[in-house]
Parts: C-alpha cells; sequence; structure tokens
C-alpha cells in the first residue's frame, strides 16, 4: 500500500512513518520541516500521485499559539493547506484520513460522542473544526474520508511546548515550568502508540465516507494528578510556575470511545503510568546521547 503521510517530521507522524514502515507499506513521508521540503498551503503536490491513502496529520498545533498573529497562521496551516490536499485528491480518491482535535467539543462534563455538537473556543479548534468540514464537503462529493479526533497525546518524541515535556524536564533540571490555571483542568491523555494503532486501522478499514472517530483514552485525568505521578516515577516533584489560565484552555476533555470499539476494533490500552515512564526513558535517553 503506498501511504502518504503529511507531518512526516512531527511528534504523531514520526511514530506513525516507522510503523507503516515496519509493516512494509511503501511511505511517502510530507512535511514542511522533511528533507524533501513542502509547504501544503502553497506547494507542489505531486506527492500525492500513485497514493492509495493519504494521512494528513500536518498543521498548526496549539491553543495558545493561534490567538492574535497565531490565528491567521493557525488557519493557513491548517484549513487551506487541508482544502488543498483534499481538491488534489478529488480525481484519484485514496481513503483520506484527517487528523481533527478534541478541542473542537470544547469543555466536557461527560464522555464526548461524535454526534456532539460542537463548541471550538480558540482559533485554533477553529481552524479543526473548519478543516473537518472541508472534510465532510469532500465526503459528500464521493472521496473516502475519515476524521479522527485525536485527544491529549502524549509519549515519547513530544513537542518540547507540550505539558508532560515540560513537567518531565522541569523534573530533571529543577528548573520550574509553567503550570496554566490550578492544574485541576483535566484530559483524555492518551500514548502515542494507541494513537498510531488507531491511525493505521484507520488507514486500513473501509468506513462509509465523513466518518467521526474519537481517538483517546476513556480516563480523564487532572494535570495536578499527571503531576504526582510524574513525581513518583521520577523520585522528585517537577517544579512549576503559576501562570494565568490560557485563553481557549478548557477544564476538561473526555474521550467517548465506542465508535472506534466498534469501527476500527480500538481501544486505548496504554495507561498513564506506562505511558509516562516510556515518555520518562526517552527523555533520559536524550541525554545521555
Amino acid at each position: 500500500m503506498r501511504v502518504v503521510v503529511t507531518g512526516a517530521s512531527g511528534f504523531i507522524g514520526g511514530h506513525l512513518v516507522h510503523a507503516l514502515t515496519g509493516q512494509g507499506h511503501d511511505v511517502v513521508p510530507v512535511d514542511v520541516n522533511g528533507p524533501d521540503r513542502c509547504d501544503l498551503a502553497t506547494g507542489d503536490l505531486t506527492a500525492l500521485a500513485g497514493a492509495d491513502v493519504v494521512l494528513h496529520l500536518a498543521g498548526r498545533p496549539g491553543v495558545r499559539a493561534s490567538w492574535g498573529d497565531g490565528a491567521a497562521a493557525a488557519w493557513r496551516d491548517n484549513v487551506t493547506a487541508t482544502e488543498r490536499l483534499l481538491a488534489a485528491c478529488a480525481a484519484t480518491r485514496p481513503r483520506f484520513v484527517l487528523a481533527s482535535s478534541s478541542s473542537v467539543y470544547g469543555s466536557a462534563d461527560r464522555p464526548c460522542a461524535e454526534d456532539d455538537p460542537i463548541d471550538p473556543r480558540s482559533p485554533y479548534a477553529a481552524s479543526k473544526a473548519e478543516a473537518e468540514r472541508l472534510a465532510h464537503k469532500a465526503a459528500a462529493n464521493g472521496l473516502p474520508v475519515v476524521i479522527l479526533r485525536y485527544f491529549s497525546v502524549y509519549g515519547p518524541g513530544q513537542r518540547p511546548d507540550m505539558a508532560f515535556h515540560r513537567f518531565i524536564e522541569a523534573a530533571l533540571d529543577g528548573s520550574p515550568a509553567p503550570l496554566y490555571g490550578d492544574g485541576a483542568q483535566s484530559r483524555s491523555f492518551t500514548y502515542v502508540g494507541d494513537v498510531v494503532d488507531a491511525t493505521v486501522r484507520a488507514a486500513g478499514t473501509p468506513l462509509p465516507p465523513g466518518t467521526v472517530l474519537n481517538i483517546g483514552h476513556p480516563t480523564t485525568t487532572s494535570l495536578r494528578d499527571a503531576l504526582d505521578r510524574i513525581a513518583d516515577l521520577l523520585g522528585t516533584p517537577a517544579p512549576t510556575v503559576a501562570k494565568d489560565v490560557a485563553p481557549g484552555d478548557v477544564a476538561r476533555t473526555w474521550a467517548g470511545t465506542t465508535r472506534a470499539a466498534e469501527l476500527l476494533g480500538w481501544t486505548a490500552t496504554t495507561g498513564l503510568d506506562d505511558g509516562l515512564a516510556a515518555q520518562i526513558d526517552w527523555h533520559r535517553g536524550r541525554r545521555r546521547a
């Protein structure tokens, strides 16, 4: 199977390329930071030629970074780029998997189901919601699109701006990391290996065009609880410095995963302690290198 992976040099994309290559697939990595640099919003999309599957993970991440001047960049990289990719696939109709985000739901008071109303509360979340709208439009025109809403992915290789990366580095260095809000906000933290497993399954499973799937751990955990777990695993707490709640930062995300279990036979299997231990090993390994 010829698989194009956009965002191939990113956190999740790198793990995904490794998994697909290990399974013997012909993988075409596409990334603005890769060796064959491609800006999906303006660049040449000939890499899509002959693709059986397009896994579109590229985009501009981050709720906090999407305010102010960041809003235009989020729209460009998450909406304009997606629109161009969908248009380029219209004729050949590869299976198209769009990586979206749990942020489109807003804050959850119960496990979110895919048919629940969305409530994006940041420019980033709005850009993801618009990318989904474009994907549904393409699905209505016959493109076999699947939308995966990822929930708070963590694990080895996590981006430096993400919470667990900052907290683990803070504990190892003894230098405080920012803690936005009081730490009571909770997330369905989902291990990257589980996310890759779900994405590979979506790439190989015929699903109705426009299917939306939550890809998240069904347990929601507070940041304070996660900090305590990191401290237990490292034997030392992560020092933090209090910051105001970031604009658009929701109180809780909570993944309802019944549909993913039914359609993909998938559920997250990695508990938070095991996943954090793997990420801590990666951080320590970087320091030894």
